[in-house]
């Protein structure tokens, strides 16, 4: 049974967030969705803000025009009060399939409610952390892979991690950053390393990530001079505030991120504070999920599996020439 949502729920949830919907014929599609109509899709995201998120919402449209599906793309500003009744109001008036990019599992839970009541598959990128049965396939990157390879290039950079202090620097409610900095911490310590602070230090806001993990440093720097001797940030934008502070503070403490964003590529190759990032291969991962889609559109097979983690790269300077960054995503 269709989840049944009320008029005033789904005007209101339509003035708060624009749906955009593409249809059309296709050679590179298959069957279409029920009753012979057009495949119908549901896409959202809460992480379209980010250059990676906002790389989705325009990977995946392009990909429905390419392959005639109908598709309905609902961009949630990092909100979910505004975002999910959205989602759920378009539930109600029937979809083939959910996409879901960038979004924390525990945060959409009436969503998932309201898909399972429909009985319309969730198929997800990056949005929990291990096999979940919220979605028929989530697809994400490997967390321990990302942890061992920026800890190892930051022990290599300072020379031994062992009696050095590091600073780690995290976000909850993003469930990869979350995973990915506990499991940073644990083998920092394992490693030998002072945890900076005596606890992960967490950035609240992610559109102010940059200044807040550079005030964190800076706060920290003003405390306990030449006190730091690496930075692990579990994303770019907060790497490149530390890596800023420490350079105005006059620091030779190196930083590691994940993202590859161009502008770290570019620190990275300068020289200096900046020493590693991680490229994640999302379109790889795009493309891996629209196939497990167009298989289940074309007679209702879903995955054997719903859980997926690929491998990462290390970005460091000598092969940062050779990234596409992240923000420039095709």
């Amino acid at each position: 049974m269709r989840r049944k949502i009320t008029a005033a729920a789904a005007l209101a949830a339509a003035a708060m967030l624009v749906l955009t919907g593409c249809s059309g014929q296709s050679s590179a599609g298959s069957t279409g969705g029920a009753d012979g109509k057009p495949f119908k899709v549901i896409a959202f995201t809460s992480g379209n803000q980010t250059p990676v998120g906002a790389w989705w919402v325009k990977a995946v449209t392009a990909r429905a025009k390419e392959l005639g599906w109908d598709l309905t793309m609902i961009q949630g500003d990092f909100d979910f009060q505004k975002m999910n009744p959205a989602v759920e109001s378009a539930i109600g008036q029937g979809a083939d399939v959910i996409l879901d990019g960038y979004t924390d599992v525990e945060s959409i839970g009436s969503i998932v409610t309201a898909a399972k009541d429909a009985e319309i598959p969730i198929f997800a990128m990056d949005s929990a952390t291990a096999a979940n049965d919220a979605f028929a396939l989530n697809i994400t990157t490997d967390q321990q892979q990302i942890v061992d390879k920026t800890v190892g290039s930051l022990d290599a950079a300072v020379s031994g991690l062992k009696g050095k202090t590091v600073m780690v620097i995290g976000h909850d409610p993003h469930p990869g950053i979350r995973l990915r900095s506990g499991l940073a911490e644990k083998a920092l310590t394992a490693a030998g390393a002072t945890i900076a602070g005596g606890a992960i230090q967490k950035v609240t806001n992610p559109a102010t990530g940059r200044t807040e993990a550079l005030s964190l440093v800076a706060d920290y720097l003003s405390a306990h001079p030449n006190g730091l001797d690496a930075v692990w940030a579990g994303w770019d934008d907060a790497a490149l505030g530390a890596a800023q502070a420490l350079k105005e503070a006059g620091s030779t403490a190196k930083v590691s991120g994940v993202d590859a964003l161009s502008e770290t590529l570019s620190v990275i190759e300068a020289g200096g504070n900046m020493q590693a990032t991680i490229e994640q291969p999302w379109p790889t991962i795009l493309d891996s999920l629209v196939t497990q889609v167009q298989a289940y559109q074309k007679d209702r097979t879903l995955p054997s599996k719903n859980f997926e983690a690929v491998g990462v790269t290390l970005v460091t300077k000598e092969n940062a020439s050779t990234v596409t960054p992240s923000d420039k995503l095709g």
